[in-house]
């Protein structure tokens, strides 16, 4: 089963299309929803309801079914299987309303069995458009994606970058800018750049720095960054007192560069978004997730629980509290042979599913091809 739907309109004013494969998930989360077996009419009831609702955000009852033209039952029918559903955990009834709205068996089932991974894309870019003809380090690639995932989905966006205490370092560079003034930029192998500016100590050439730039690369090109600390101290601290005047004042500043505390870089967008959502206008509810997105660590530890690939957790599938009345799906992506980012959104369990996890894998995607192109050549 086929749907083609247009997506959103690019800068180019072409209409970009997904072509979406409907098909049963492999992977399952709550025992018993995956392999329930509905019938074709309770199948199309689910899926009207869950759709309807993810547009509305209002419960949806018999009579507004029975106008449909695609059901063709009558209202008293559809009151039957309505009941059934409701009766298998798939729906539940509000206290305000005579309509159903899903469940968060409904939506799981919703997921596995109308929602496939697996997509065809045309004319679909996200970022690609926006950074062709300009040179963009990783950091700012991602901080794009994140934004641009936010505006797209008017979700929470989150993207978690490489753990840098993996990688190692590729090069380093020191530029002078004035007399007294210079940048040192550390380059390690998953892309990442870190720059500070320094003063030069009296005293230091700029044939100094020259040889410091030449000692730097020749003993810590290769290095795990959690190795650089002992390497500087060592070998580096030891060449530098050597060769170079004034070589105690310069040994700390570039201590201060190459040796840094943030261990994985994450991204954030879109924060009061849920705000915008009917179901979160009680700021209340959201205290939570709000006091969540303040812990790095916590998000991070979120994210990293979630492995590689695509994964969709609903409400209480989250295992953190905070999250547990959301739905997060997170999707990775590649940036070098061994490391991964990820990517994440987080919004209310009414999530447009089908649209979301097309831009997800979309988006992963192309971030492998900017950040890790050899993977193309597989």
């Amino acid at each position: 089963m086929h749907f083609c739907e247009p997506f959103f309109i690019d800068k180019k004013n072409r209409i970009c299309y997904f072509i979406i494969s409907i098909s049963t998930l492999s992977s399952r989360v709550l025992t018993g929803v995956s392999d329930m077996l509905l019938t074709d009419r309770e199948r199309l009831i689910l899926q009207t309801i869950i759709d309807d609702f993810v547009r509305s955000a209002h419960p949806i009852g018999s009579r507004k079914l029975s106008k449909n033209k695609q059901i063709n039952l009558s209202a008293a029918t559809i009151r039957n299987v309505m009941a059934d559903l409701e009766e298998k955990e798939l729906l539940e009834k509000t206290h305000t309303s005579s309509g159903r709205i899903p469940s968060e068996k409904g939506y799981r089932y919703y997921v596995d069995h109308f929602i496939s991974p697996t997509l065809k894309q045309k004319n679909l870019s996200i970022i690609s458009h926006i950074i062709e003809d300009n040179i963009y380090e990783l950091e700012q690639i991602v901080q794009l994606s994140t934004e641009m995932l936010s505006q797209l989905t008017n979700y929470t966006a989150i993207i978690l970058g490489p753990d840098v205490t993996e990688a190692t370092l590729k090069q380093v560079q020191i530029l002078p800018v004035t007399e007294d003034t210079a940048v040192a930029i550390l380059v390690t192998s998953t892309g990442h750049v870190e720059h500070k500016s320094f003063t030069i100590p009296k005293g230091v050439l700029g044939s100094d720095l020259e040889k410091i730039v030449n000692i730097l690369n020749d003993r810590l090109v290769g290095v795990p960054i959690m190795n650089l600390t002992y390497a500087l101290e060592t070998e580096v601290y030891e060449l530098m007192k050597k060769h170079i005047k004034d070589y105690e004042h310069m040994f700390e500043y570039i201590k201060s560069v190459i040796c840094y505390d943030e261990s994985v870089k994450l991204y954030v967008d879109g924060k009061a978004n849920l705000l915008t959502q009917p179901e979160f206008k009680d700021v209340e509810k959201v205290y939570d997730f709000y006091s969540f997105l303040e812990e790095e660590e916590a998000i991070v530890n979120l994210l990293m629980d979630h492995g590689t690939g695509l994964h969709v957790r609903i409400g209480k599938e989250n295992k953190v509290d905070a999250v547990k009345n959301l739905s997060l799906i997170t999707s990775t992506f590649r940036l070098n042979k061994e490391q991964f980012g990820t990517i994440a959104l987080i919004g209310p369990m009414r999530m447009e599913y089908r649209k979301v996890i097309s831009l997800l894998q979309s988006l992963s995607n192309e971030l492998t091809n900017i950040l890790f192109p050899e993977n193309n050549d597989k």
